[in-house]
């Protein structure tokens, strides 16, 4: 159960490091003291009280999470504090060595800090209390034109973009790791956040304790709507699944099973046996949330769904969660592009429904004041930063779905975590193997060996401060107070930002040298591979 990319990434970056090749494969402590130096910086130069966000300029006057942070935040949304947290413990198990185990339990204590009093988490942290991020709500967030789930205080927490799900599954880690009695409190609270937060119906809101205060554009508040953007409930029942897996926790027997039924519950019939990406929680219909994600059904959410519904069969053998899979394959072949995208892109992100048509979503206007976001049919000038297009594989999805229709059920769900007797050890490495990082600068990249050269790059590649320079490719406009203008002043219907008093961010072709946690991060994963390696 992969987690989608992150929603707003701008795009991928072959990370340029600082210093020529080694001659030769490094050895093994050359590679424990690169490691230790990398993260002696972080640890002890760039997190504030054990907290991280994403990017920073290289004299660390401007830093950035999603949006710019103040020097007081911290960023929970991955690959933020708790990714950190999940690479600290790798690099731990990869080394024995206590200062990773230590610098985890830092980072640990910052997310405990924030952790809301339901158990969950907002997207960041803000060591200056209430008033100073209601104060950057009001100035940071509220100016974001694109980035309305940052436009408004809830002051509840949030399933969005995996954040309060990283940060439970790192707890969870940390707790199993040595028993420690200290960190079952807030990890008890997080099960408990889960638990209580889900729906009768299974599926989960995108925050929680519930609110209805944040109607905008002549749309009501979102945040209460059963939510599969960005796989929360996915996320969520991986968490569940870890909790049984670990601690042996009963409970989460039943959320599971219910979750997993929502996304039988939530298929639309024929002729559109598709998913939206939100639904309204009393009759469960399909609806839209941000201005930008109208009421419609969503392939790349149909296509997310069905991978989801196999992984369902092969936790439980139960062959429920195979029938309308071939259905929901059908549809997705049925909507697709005449032709393919010349990236690769081959399906219209949304579908209306009752007709099938593609719509498309365009913008107006330059800022939050003067700005507005509307549809149609037309696939001209559509949004930069929300793609109009996905690419799926659906044939890759159909042979899975083929394999899994003629396989043994018992055979297939034989070592379901679910079916254990006992409880299972968590994976000894998390960062990046199931989780994506991006943070606006960089993509994960995986599933290849390790050379030595590319180790002796690493190795090589720290400055003298001790981090891999990283050009920002992502920035913003710095918040200035100025007020939005009434009026547009040019065309920015198809840029990643508006005017000047937008502080959403955006990519820049003149990018600075600075520090990214998630280039980091797979730097060290990287180099803890090459450790695994060579052994």
């Amino acid at each position: 159960m992969l987690r989608g990319v992150l929603a707003g990434v701008i795009g991928a970056l072959v990370l340029a490091f600082a210093g020529p090749a080694a001659a030769q494969q490094p050895s093994r402590d050359q590679t424990l003291a690169a490691m230790k130096t990398a993260t002696r910086f972080m640890v002890e130069t760039v997190a504030y009280k054990g907290g991280y966000v994403w990017s920073y300029t290289a004299d660390l006057k401007r830093r950035w999470g999603e949006l710019e942070a103040k020097p007081t935040m911290i960023w929970v949304q991955p690959p933020g504090t708790g990714t950190m947290g999940h690479l600290f413990l790798d690099a731990y198990h990869a080394t024995g060595d206590e200062y990773y185990y230590q610098a985890a339990e830092r980072a640990a204590e910052a997310l405990i800090w924030g952790q809301h009093p339901s158990g969950g988490w907002h997207y960041m942290i803000d060591f200056g209390g209430e008033a100073s991020l209601k104060d950057w709500y009001a100035t940071y967030g509220q100016n974001a034109w694109r980035m309305e789930e940052f436009q408004h205080y809830w002051g509840n927490a949030t399933f969005d973009d995996a954040g309060t799900s990283e940060a439970m599954q790192f707890l969870l880690r940390l707790y199993v790791e040595k028993r420690d009695p200290k960190w079952k409190p807030a990890l008890d609270k997080a099960v408990n956040f889960v638990l209580e937060s889900q729906y009768p119906m299974g599926g989960w809101p995108q925050r929680y304790p519930l609110k209805n205060e944040f109607s905008h554009h002549g749309k009501p508040d979102y945040t209460s709507f059963v939510t599969f953007n960005d796989d929360v409930a996915g996320e969520n029942i991986k968490f569940l699944v870890m909790v049984y897996q670990a601690l042996g926790d009963t409970r989460a027997l039943d959320a599971v099973r219910r979750a997993m039924d929502s996304f039988i519950v939530t298929q639309q019939g024929q002729p559109q046996p598709a998913w939206g990406l939100q639904y309204t929680p009393g009759d469960l219909k399909p609806v839209g949330a941000r201005t930008y994600e109208p009421t419609a059904l969503t392939t790349h959410t149909t296509a997310n769904n069905v991978s989801q519904l196999m992984n369902f069969y092969e936790l439980t053998g139960d062959t429920k969660y195979l029938a309308r899979v071939g259905e929901a394959l059908d549809w997705l072949d049925k909507v697709k592009l005449k032709t393919p995208r010349p990236d690769g892109r081959t399906h219209p992100t949304y579908i209306e429904i009752g007709t099938d048509r593609p719509i498309y979503v365009h913008r107006r206007g330059s800022n939050v004041v003067n700005g507005e976001y509307y549809w149609d049919y037309s696939d001209q000038k559509t949004l930069a930063h929300y793609g109009a297009w996905r690419k799926i594989d659906v044939a890759k999805l159909r042979a899975r779905y083929e394999a899994l229709k003629t396989s043994d059920p018992a055979q297939v769900s034989k070592d379901s975590p679910l079916k254990a007797k006992g409880l299972v050890p968590l994976p000894k490495y998390f960062a990046t193997r199931d989780l994506e990082t991006s943070d606006l600068n960089i993509k994960a990249q995986k599933g290849t060996a390790v050379t030595a050269d590319a180790a002796a790059k690493l190795v090589a590649g720290l400055n003298a401060q001790g981090y891999w320079p990283t050009p920002l490719v992502a920035t913003s406009h710095p918040y200035a107070g100025a007020t939005p203008p009434a009026k547009a002043d040019k065309d920015y219907s198809t840029t990643h930002v508006g005017d000047e008093t937008d502080t959403s961010p955006y990519p820049t072709d003149k990018p600075e040298m600075g520090i990214s946690t998630g280039a980091y991060v797979q730097n060290m994963t990287t180099l803890i591979d090459y450790l695994d390696q060579a052994r």
